[in-house]
């Protein structure tokens, strides 16, 4: 039966059949790809915990009716602001990718076949699918040509299903083999498997040590918080001699800067900064934390066909092998012509030969990546046309024969070569259970089908910077063991005669953990055997990431810590990975690489400042805390808070606000490491330390005699002259050592680092000699003895942070250098 037949057998609905199933809502109604709406990323980023604990604060400040010193208050319009414009423009850019990396079913209406999205899909549609083909949607089977479907992503059902007209086909599956047609059942919500119809990589959602860290990092400050702002709630309120509105202020002032409120928002933008980049280059990420993941992997296993060479081939030529000197056109062209899914060489044959016999078929053999061969009976009018084979030589012969070894020879300079041979009975006769290339009859070798393939020009360039970063890459291919080596070799990568036939894998885990570790090229992989190396590497301790375009790759693509499909690639495939290049392209990788690794860089810099910050103002805020209990306790002067909320306000500014914001969208190519918690506490603690000790002592030595109120202005908000000098000599203090924190955290230095440094130090300067800013700010620059105390402590602090830094350093391991010209290369 032609394709013809089958559509005028199932033409579809009319457009009056889907007008009215539209108009009942019986349409495959299918969840946001991208993520979140706009409604809901409104909604996370306004009514945070963060947002809540600032705006109370801020209440607090408005009731002394001192709005200057709610300045802080702006952290959350920019916050929310921010936060709020850089996710819905990452989700733009998802959603314009999603449409079109989306898959695309095939649906038969009124008699023609066209693909469309899947969300246009309605009740009783007929959808036609083909090897590589997602089950979009649960149905009924119609036509089938030995049609196969793996079930194992729902089921966990290893050995794909054969279907015949009238049985069950559910979402989620994909066909490996045969083609067909099914009658939509189940759409939207209803169907069994309606989570995965638009994104079947939700079975294996990627972890985070990024989020994971940050979350653990939140939830010990929140224990910090707790006995912290219980002391200064006690003593700026009911210990110290202030009045009440100068107590608030000095309460919010120690509480502001203990919350990291931007530790969040930096992590979001990272992450949104870099889905937008990678969107400009036509990478489609499905779960946000595979940037980072992908930045972590130290293993590449790379399909040979599709990623190291292009998709299209080429006939080369059609060698005779059975002595007749026949001419193979018309066997081939009707070969092509009646594959209802040609792959990519036997696409190559029919572009060759796109003039076909007039000849039916009676029986068709898919091919599949187990058994390497697919095949047809023909027969016309006047009688039989031969049961033909197209499959891989050293697969279908005795390797000892002259034309396999002819045929390995061609394969070893990096062709492709396929067996044509006839048998002696139909090609769908059932054949016992065995290894690949077990045929049906007796096989008759007619002739070597040799073609074309074109190595991609960025290869090479693509393999050498895996390289200069120390990934390994791993070729594994379903094609000729030599073949791939072949290919591999002219680019670099491993040799011809140290590529491994999978034939010869061992079974037993540890034994093919030693040879996959070893080995660089393999072929004739089936896909089972795919996905237990990806097993075995991910055993010794590896993250690996796979990359292909097939069905065959399916399996291993869900296992590897990452699953990169090409946008060509099959639906299925697509479905599976966490990030597809929709630009086909391999040396779009490095890139995702180099975003993975910003993310996680800048991050794990931007956290090093906040949690510094949170340091010293829990650490400050206990010690002024219990000098105050102390004093009440032996009634002697009572330490109160040193600095007004406005004061913290513009510490911040230049120390963390603005560099943060420009360290986490900088370049930055480090190698991710794991620890990110552990790097980041044994910096940011002892900093957070050395700070708030400096400043606590400063403000000893500059105001020992305690922070009174004002006579006769118990109840009012303004400091005295002598208060106004304490705190600021304090804040130079503070904002002194800060800034050398910042200098320590932007390590290595380039001309836009030390501009920034230059330029938060500049603006300081301005900030504490300038008149106005003076006045606006509660500064008091006319003390130079409590300001040289200041200083001297501000050295010594200095001092303290670089013998830090440099313990640190000798403790930590030597990590990998990274060549700069990679790293300005992708950036």
């Amino acid at each position: 039966m032609t394709r013809t037949d089958k559509i005028d057998m199932f033409p579809g609905l009319s457009a009056d059949e889907v007008a009215q199933r539209v108009a009942a809502g019986k349409v495959n109604a299918l969840p946001d790809r991208s993520g979140r709406t706009v409604g809901e990323i409104v909604r996370a980023n306004v009514f945070t915990r963060i947002n809540a604990i600032l705006g109370l604060l801020f209440v607090i400040v408005a009731v002394t009716g001192s709005f200057k010193n709610g300045l802080f208050a702006l952290i959350l319009v920019a916050n929310s602001g921010i936060g709020i414009f850089q996710e819905i423009r990452a989700k733009k850019t998802l959603d314009a990718l999603a449409i079109v990396g989306q898959t695309r079913p095939i649906v038969r209406r009124d008699g023609v076949a066209a693909d469309l999205a899947p969300d246009q899909v309605v009740l009783d549609d007929i959808i036609e699918i083909g090897s590589g083909d997602q089950v979009v949607v649960d149905g009924e089977v119609v036509t089938a040509a030995a049609l196969e479907v793996d079930e194992s992503l729902l089921t966990g059902e290893a050995d794909p299903i054969h279907k015949q007209p009238g049985d069950q086909i559910l979402s989620g599956s994909f066909v490996v083999a045969g083609s067909g047609a099914y009658r939509a059942t189940k759409v939207g919500a209803d169907a069994y498997a309606a989570q995965l119809a638009a994104e079947a990589s939700k079975f294996t959602l990627v972890s985070s040590e990024l989020r994971a860290g940050i979350d653990k990092i939140l939830k010990v400050i929140t224990w910090l918080l707790i006995p912290a702002g219980v002391l200064t709630i006690v003593n700026q309120l009911f210990i110290s001699d202030n009045g009440l509105k100068r107590a608030l202020l000095g309460m919010v002032a120690a509480l502001v800067p203990m919350v990291p409120e931007g530790l969040v928002l930096m992590t979001t933008i990272a992450f949104a900064v870099g889905v937008v980049r990678l969107g400009a280059r036509k990478c489609l990420v499905n779960e946000l934390p595979a940037i980072e993941g992908l930045a972590r992997v130290n293993v590449v296993c790379a399909d040979k066909t599709g990623t190291l060479t292009e998709n299209g081939m080429r006939l080369g030529e059609v060698r005779a092998v059975d002595g007749s000197g026949a001419d193979f056109a018309d066997v081939l062209a009707a070969l092509a012509a009646h594959d209802p899914r040609p792959n990519a060489s036997v696409a190559a044959i029919g572009e060759a030969y796109p003039d076909a016999p007039d000849w039916s078929t009676t029986a068709i053999a898919p091919f599949t990546s187990a058994k390497k061969w697919s095949g047809m009976s023909f027969a016309d009018a006047g009688g039989c046309r031969g049961n033909w084979l197209l499959g891989a030589p050293d697969v279908l012969l005795d390797p000892d024969t002259d034309i396999a070894r002819t045929a390995t020879q061609i394969g070893e300079t990096g062709l492709r070569v396929l067996l044509l041979g006839a048998t002696d009975v139909p090609v769908d006769t059932d054949v016992p259970a065995g290894p690949a290339g077990v045929v049906p009859g007796t096989l008759i070798p007619r002739a070597l089908v040799v073609l074309e393939q074109r190595v991609r020009p960025d290869a090479r360039e693509t393999l050498e910077y895996f390289a200069d970063q120390n990934v390994s890459v791993k070729v594994i291919s379903g094609d000729n063991a030599r073949s791939v080596g072949a290919v591999a070799a002219s680019l670099g990568l491993g040799s011809v005669d140290t590529s491994v036939d999978a034939r010869t894998l061992p079974d037993d885990q540890d034994a093919l953990a030693d040879v996959v570790e070893d080995g660089v090229t393999f072929g004739r992989v089936r896909p089972d055997q795919k996905r237990a190396m990806v097993k075995a590497l991910q055993s010794r301790g590896d993250t690996v990431a796979m990359t292909g375009d097939g069905v065959n790759d399916v399996l291993a693509l869900k296992d590897a810590d990452i699953g990169v499909a090409m946008g060509s690639g099959s639906s299925a495939s697509r479905s599976v990975a966490q990030i597809v290049l929709l630009d086909n392209k391999f040396a779009t990788l490095p890139y995702v690489v180099g975003e993975g690794r910003r993310v996680i860089g800048n991050i794990e810099r931007v956290s090093n400042l906040f949690l510094t910050k949170t340091v010293y103002a829990v650490l400050l805020a206990i010690f002024i805390g219990v000098g105050g209990v102390v004093g009440w306790m032996f009634d002697v002067d009572s330490i109160s808070y040193p600095f007004q909320p406005i004061h913290m306000t513009i510490s911040n500014w230049f120390t963390i606000g603005v560099p943060a914001f420009v360290l986490s969208l900088a370049p930055n190519n480090e190698r991710a490491r794991t620890g990110f918690v552990r790097r980041v506490l044994s910096q940011a603690v002892p900093n957070g330390i050395i700070i708030g000790l400096c400043t606590f002592v400063t403000f000893l030595i500059v105001n020992p005699g305690g922070m009174g109120p004002q006579l006769g202005a118990e109840d009012s908000v303004d400091l005295t002259p002598d208060q106004t000098q304490a705190a600021t000599a304090t804040l130079l203090t503070l904002i002194a050592v800060a800034w050398y924190v910042l200098a320590v955290v932007a390590r290595p230095y380039n001309w836009w680092k030390i501009v920034l440094l230059a330029v938060s130090a500049g603006a300081y300067v301005l900030i504490f000699l300038v008149p106005w800013s003076q006045d606006m700010f509660l500064l008091d620059v006319s003390d130079p003895q409590k300001l040289a105390v200041g200083a001297v402590s501000a050295a010594v602090g200095i001092c303290c942070v670089e013998v830090v830094q440099r313990v640190l350093a000798a403790r930590a391991a030597p990590g990998p250098q990274v060549p700069t010209t990679h790293s300005d290369a992708l950036l």
